[in-house]
């Protein structure tokens, strides 16, 4: 990504906030609220096919929802990502068969089914406002991704690290929804 003003402001603000993470018990706790959270929205129970994150340890953790998804039958997608900055979202059948790929994540393998589109989408952040702009870490993948593949975004993210003031440029997603601890909320600028 080029060097601007934005790109800066955003590496900054990753850093400052790199210093909010939360212990370990208090991430197990807010990630399993906002578990219930999606999980009881009718966003997801009306969704055929999700696409979901597989979470870094500083992000809400994502297993849950991976798990009940899969047993709902529902079309579950993760993500594969390719040099440079390119992502596909790939269908899963179980987790078995996760491997680390290119940041060390968890990834399918093989490319089976890829979408062209999904009905929710839950994608990670850094930070997150409630006016739907989301801090990612940097490499655009999710943005890149949600600009070609139509579905309704809910970002993940730590009541902690709701901020205002996230810097935004052309390539940048607004989020449909933010999903925290304390709940699903839509976001005012969508």
């Amino acid at each position: 990504m080029p060097l601007t003003e934005e790109n800066a402001e955003k590496q900054r603000l990753r850093a400052a906030l790199a210093r909010r993470a939360l212990p370990a018990e208090e991430r197990r706790q807010a990630s399993a609220r906002i578990t219930d959270a999606v999980l009881n929205s009718s966003l997801y129970q009306r969704a055929r096919s999700v696409f979901v994150y597989v979470s870094m340890p500083t992000e809400p953790d994502t297993a849950a929802l991976l798990r009940h998804a899969l047993d709902s039958g529902k079309a579950v997608y993760v993500p594969k990502c390719f040099p440079p900055h390119c992502m596909e979202a790939v269908r899963i059948c179980s987790l078995e068969g996760l491997k680390p790929g290119v940041w060390g994540i968890p990834e399918p393998v093989r490319c089976a089914e890829t979408a062209a589109c999904v009905d929710l989408a839950l994608v990670p952040c850094v930070a997150a406002s409630r006016d739907g702009r989301r801090l990612g870490h940097g490499a655009g993948y999710y943005d890149g991704w949600l600009s070609r593949v139509p579905a309704v975004s809910v970002c993940l993210c730590f009541e902690e690290m709701l901020t205002d003031g996230i810097p935004m440029d052309a390539r940048d997603r607004w989020m449909d929804y933010v999903a925290t601890e304390r709940g699903l909320f839509s976001c005012k600028n969508t």
